[in-house]
């Protein structure tokens, strides 16, 4: 840390302000993880708690403040987008005190390291790969092994557990709630869809989610361009169509194709697919804005996670 100060002493305007501002959220990040860290085996404040062996990695967590160490909290994982980290995440003061302050736990790992344009960074395949993985780790298995962590430190109710994530880390709530088959609360996908290849049907039947059905909410701006709508093709692969991806959940979920709630509330033009077959829901809100997070976007997943939304079928 102290080098840190000492190379900010070298800059000079916005660039020591930037560099005063990330030694400032990570020093609060290490100060947030400081109450758990002591206490817990295999968990250190600046690097979170750490999952060993096969398909093992690392992951961070913030508790509510008032938390009294005993009773059982819902896990909010929030997957950080590509060149992130779970200390990012945490360093994210107001990100922190949302979650936390509607008594959620925020955990949020990190992603596998891997080789891009040259130099080493952080992020989510988020699809399936042939061979190997990247960075060698089936982060599907990593998650898992996450949920059961957290229920064995700190019996969390990691079946109510919601999986939210921004960009890439979107892309990686979506490739767990369709691959992975353990329970949980809900998907919340931030400017990151579903990725190609689409889960393949049998026979002359599409498609469906190997994981089953999910209650699902994604978050999209319409003038994305960074990853948009209809997904972009980079090099061997791509992003995904948000509409294709809907289309598979849809499918899974036994919903209709025809939304059964529509609705323009300020800059939020909402659908909802609600009562289908396996009483999962699932919501598209755009907003107008670019690749970035709506104000207000936790509030949206929040009642959407609680079933406070009243079913009002379109006539």
């Amino acid at each position: 840390m102290w080098f840190a100060f000492l190379r900010i002493a070298t800059l000079r305007g916005t660039d020591a302000v930037r560099m005063l501002k990330l030694v400032i959220g990570i020093a609060w990040a290490t100060a947030c993880s400081l109450s758990f860290a002591a206490a817990q085996e295999g968990c250190e404040p600046e690097i979170g708690c750490t999952i060993s062996g096969e398909n093992g990695g690392t992951y961070h967590v913030a508790f509510p403040d008032d938390w009294d160490g005993k009773s059982q909290l819902v896990p909010f994982f929030f997957f950080h987008g590509h060149n992130g980290s779970g200390a990012s995440v945490i360093a994210n003061r107001s990100l922190v005190n949302t979650v936390t302050g509607n008594g959620y736990a925020l955990i949020a790992p990190d992603g596998p390291e891997f080789t891009f344009s040259n130099r080493t960074t952080r992020g989510w395949a988020a699809r399936r790969e042939p061979g190997a993985p990247r960075g060698g780790r089936d982060d599907i298995a990593f998650v898992e092994r996450v949920l059961d962590d957290l229920k064995t430190r700190w019996s969390m109710k990691t079946q109510l557990s919601v999986m939210s994530g921004f960009s890439s880390g979107g892309s990686m709530a979506w490739y767990f709630g369709c691959y992975s088959s353990r329970p949980v609360g809900a998907i919340a996908a931030l400017a990151g869809g579903l990725r190609r290849p689409l889960p393949e049907g049998v026979q002359s039947q599409r498609g469906v989610c190997p994981g089953g059905p999910r209650r699902l909410i994604h978050i999209h701006g319409f003038a994305d361009r960074q990853v948009p709508l209809e997904g972009r093709a980079i090099r061997s692969w791509h992003q995904g169509d948000v509409f294709e991806g809907l289309a598979v959940q849809r499918r899974t979920n036994g919903c209709v194709s025809r939304p059964s709630q529509m609705k323009i509330e300020g800059r939020l033009w909402c659908r909802s697919w609600i009562g289908c077959e396996s009483d999962n829901a699932v919501r598209l809100c755009l907003h107008p804005g670019g690749h970035g997070t709506p104000k207000g976007w936790f509030s949206l997943v929040h009642d959407w996670v609680q079933q406070q939304e009243p079913y009002e079928p379109i006539q």
